[in-house]
């Protein structure tokens, strides 16, 4: 996961995800009723597997593999506080979101200019129509590359270009995120 994908996970939860493999089998299984073969169903492994790294008997317990961990990370962030996501979702959508970022930011500029791109730490308000189209790439599986040209579009239209009102037909650059963090009211 890249930056802006783990900036928009950050915002979308009010709770830590829990920590731990053991945590995180127990979740799946509260989610699932208790039933171990609906886990086995959701992480791609036998019914046998998912007892296997539940059981209380000493000595039958055996750890999940560094695949399997990961598949159950991903499975516990899929699941993780789905109701609180959507409603904080659905309020970025309707009226937008603040950015804040550092981050190599800035236009293209001739050698020397001082409006070259450099590292700017920026906290900036953008709009609904953003986090929809934001959103909607990381719905449908698109990298770091495109989520930063719709940021980069965004930002230069409400930084530079003062939404608009001047620098028209200016390429805005940036790249090198150091952070990303977002702010849903």
């Amino acid at each position: 996961m890249g930056e802006i994908a783990l900036g928009l996970e950050r915002a979308l939860l009010t709770r830590p995800v829990p920590s731990g493999t053991e945590a995180r089998l127990r979740f799946l299984l509260r989610v699932h009723g208790g039933s171990t073969r609906a886990v086995a169903a959701v992480l791609g492994v036998s019914q046998r597997t998912v007892q296997r790294w539940v059981t209380k008997k000493p000595g039958a317990r055996r750890p999940p593999g560094p695949a399997q961990v990961a598949a159950i990370e991903a499975a516990v962030r899929e699941r993780w506080q789905p109701q609180i996501r959507a409603r904080l979702r659905a309020r970025a959508e309707a009226g937008g979101f603040v950015l804040h970022t550092r981050a190599r930011f800035g236009f293209a500029a001739g050698v020397g200019a001082s409006d070259d791109p450099r590292v700017r730490r920026i906290t900036q308000r953008l709009s609904g129509e953003v986090a929809r189209e934001l959103f909607a790439a990381r719905d449908a599986g698109a990298g770091e590359q495109r989520q930063l040209m719709i940021l980069a579009r965004a930002l230069g239209h409400a930084y530079f270009r003062d939404d608009g009102r001047r620098a028209h037909g200016v390429h805005v650059a940036f790249t090198d995120v150091e952070f990303a963090d977002f702010s849903i009211r």
